[in-house]
């Protein structure tokens, strides 16, 4: 019986057993399918992907878009209909492979991917025609370590991670380089591994605050942080800051209307909640644990249900 009411406890979110605590539905990725999780911890939907995506996005209406393979991108209905998709090619100066980690439905209704090995950014319209293209600056090329997370701002210019370079840039329509920030180790020695115990520069995700600050989740440098356009830090949650929390791979970023922040904690193993909403006092107002629905690889996750959201 003990057992089985252990079993019980870790599929549900930690936040169903705080009273004043959010209930929020998760849209996210992982064990071979997209699901949406109601606050009771229960699957409402879910739909067949094996590719471990890296990025998706419910839709104003209600569809999602997601990473659906290496080089793909797909829209699918809740009638569970592809409605949409994309394959990126390798172009000619390329001559390896080229994969996706990044999309994003814009404002016009064409939909911005960024493609690795062939270091670009793509505006793509509704019959998957290219009407844009924006090349990247990449010091170390690599087609799975180009890119991460990448946005298009209201400026016009785009918010990209550089997993193999550990920096985010901001790129002019043009593709020139306006802003840059370079990660460092943050006073601890470089480590291999995809769990608690590696640390590197090797950032996911970043976005652009109201006041101009950028918000930076820097995958496995294990902590989330935001900083000035001089690069200053102002605010930090580092890797054990959080009382019984050990943070991995930070990735998902999303910021509250009220400040609030939710952001992954992938690889971070199921002793860790996947996601972890803080305040600007860094107190813990909720957390998602379920590792019935998804594991250990939860790179990529949506709190539905809340308008004006930046993510």
């Amino acid at each position: 019986m003990r057992l089985l009411l252990s079993a019980a406890l870790l599929a549900l979110p930690l936040a169903a057993f705080a009273a004043d605590a959010p209930a929020y539905r998760v849209l996210a990725q992982d064990k071979n399918h997209i699901a949406i999780v109601g606050a009771d911890g229960k699957v409402e939907w879910e739909f067949e992907c094996k590719h471990n995506a890296h990025d998706l996005q419910m839709l104003p209406n209600g569809n999602i878009l997601f990473n659906s393979g290496g080089s793909s991108v797909a829209e699918v209905t809740p009638k569970k209909e592809i409605v949409w998709k994309y394959e990126a090619k390798p172009t000619p100066a390329n001559k390896g492979r080229v994969e996706v980690h990044a999309c994003q439905r814009l404002a016009d209704g064409n939909t911005m991917i960024a493609e690795t090995g062939n270091k670009r950014i793509v505006e793509v319209d509704k019959d998957g025609k290219i009407v844009k293209e924006v090349p990247l600056t990449v010091n170390k090329p690599d087609p799975h370590r180009d890119t991460r997370m990448v946005r298009k701002l209201d400026s016009g210019n785009y918010l990209v991670c550089h997993e193999g370079d550990g920096c985010v840039r901001e790129y002019d329509d043009k593709g020139k380089v306006v802003w840059e920030y370079k990660l460092d180790l943050n006073g601890r020695p470089r480590s291999g591994g995809h769990g608690p115990e590696g640390h590197g520069t090797e950032v996911f995700g970043a976005v652009r605050l109201k006041n101009g600050n950028t918000l930076i989740a820097g995958g496995n440098n294990n902590r989330v942080f935001e900083v000035e356009k001089d690069g200053k830090i102002v605010w930090s949650i580092d890797q054990k800051e959080l009382p019984g929390i050990t943070l991995a791979w930070v990735t998902t970023l999303e910021v509250l209307p009220n400040g609030n922040i939710i952001f992954g904690n992938c690889h971070a193993g199921p002793e860790n909640p996947q996601l972890i909403e803080v305040n600007r006092e860094k107190k813990v107002v909720w957390t998602f644990k379920n590792f019935t629905a998804f594991g250990n690889s939860t790179a990529v996750a949506q709190v539905l249900d809340i308008k004006d959201v930046i993510r």
